[in-house]
């Protein structure tokens, strides 16, 4: 069966190029031309991912990105922001709330067809049993199966993207990681996205482990190292 893309979209006519391009490439469509539209058709048709675009005519597509997110029914939805604001703040803000990918307005359609799969096929191929394994790192316990983080007991509440990082940078412990490498191994793709980004996130995963955040160790000039320090009590 043909997996389902929601595409929210205002503009019509671009909207159209785009189902038509994914129904080529084998997938189903659903088209909806406000926020509130598709936050409908997320919750009753149940896609298997949303091309979401950012600048709507009634809820903005941020806001609509937090309501799904908020859902349980719609919050593990993989979501692509497309938008024709390219400053790095939109693409940040975004992957803050939990978008999986973005792609700047005009794209081409290969592009945004070669993105979509990749957001797809990272979020099913993961294991080979089908789930995420946990991992035990001193007090962090890694839920894989379950997508949740706990340090010392207590739920650390991760975005889909920080969670990712966190999993890479924890199953190669002891190892740097370039950013690079970073960016296709929780992004998906050689995405063209400004190595900053994961700077950034790099620094909310930090923020939010608390004082285990110290363990995630900054090689200069390289990348990120979540050190085997974290084994000790």
């Amino acid at each position: 069966m043909a997996l389902t893309v929601l595409i929210v979209e205002d503009e019509v006519d671009f909207g159209a190029i785009v189902a038509l391009n994914l129904t080529r490439a084998g997938f189903s469509t659903i088209v909806a031309k406000t926020g509130e539209a598709g936050l409908e058709a997320a919750r009753t048709r149940r896609p298997d991912l949303i091309l979401l675009d950012l600048m709507l005519p009634d809820v903005q597509g941020t806001e609509v990105v937090r309501r799904l997110k908020a859902d349980a029914s719609t919050r593990m939805i993989p979501i692509i922001m497309a938008t024709a604001r390219g400053e790095e703040i939109d693409r940040i803000v975004g992957f803050e709330l939990g978008v999986d990918d973005y792609v700047v307005k005009p794209f081409s359609m290969r592009e945004m067809v070669l993105r979509v799969n990749a957001v797809l096929r990272r979020g099913n191929g993961a294991a080979p049993s089908g789930e995420e394994p946990s991992y035990t790192v001193g007090p962090l316990f890694v839920d894989g199966p379950a997508h949740r983080v706990f340090l010392d007991g207590r739920e650390i509440e991760l975005t889909a993207l920080e969670f990712r990082l966190l999993v890479a940078l924890v199953t190669n412990r002891g190892r740097v990681m370039t950013r690079e490498v970073l960016l296709e191994r929780v992004w998906g793709i050689q995405a063209d996205i400004e190595t900053r980004t994961v700077d950034t996130m790099t620094k909310r995963l930090r923020d939010k482990l608390g004082t285990l955040g110290r363990h995630v160790e900054t090689v200069r000039g390289v990348g990120y190292r979540f050190s085997e320090g974290t084994q000790e009590p």
